[in-house]
């Protein structure tokens, strides 16, 4: 299986209605460092999976929606709340919408909380075109 990524990050507010979330029950800040992988049996007739450009790109498209919010106020989590693992799923299909290429690739979104901690979501994207970006 080949797997190719990229990283970035964002910063959000956000709380966690809940006894089971503590103190971050209250409006609080986070910095998560989100990489983004794709993985795929076979490469493309270029020899690859996708460009990494494209990749880095898109992924910084749909942080941007995120970076710099309060996520309480986010049409994808109002009324919901924002969890790590929420978000990373949010993310992945973001991504994946943004995204095409040859069937058999799986996209896997991991939020790092610290250096300790993270979230990840992955799951297969569906068919398209190889090496392009919809529109």
């Amino acid at each position: 299986m080949y797997t190719v990524g990229v990283r970035d990050f964002i910063m959000i507010a956000h709380s966690l209605p809940g006894e089971v979330f503590g103190p971050a029950q209250q409006l609080h800040g986070a910095t998560y460092t989100v990489s983004a992988e794709l993985s795929r049996e076979e490469l493309n007739d270029s020899g690859i999976i996708l460009d990494l450009a494209v990749l880095r790109r898109e992924l910084r498209a749909v942080l941007a929606e995120l970076d710099y919010h309060n996520l309480d106020e986010h049409r994808a989590f109002q009324g919901k709340r924002s969890t790590t693992e929420l978000i990373a799923r949010y993310v992945h299909r973001e991504l994946g919408r943004r995204l095409s290429i040859h069937s058999g690739a799986t996209l896997t979104i991991t939020l790092d909380e610290s250096p300790v901690a993270w979230a990840r979501y992955a799951a297969p994207l569906p068919a398209g075109a190889p090496d392009s970006v919809r529109g």
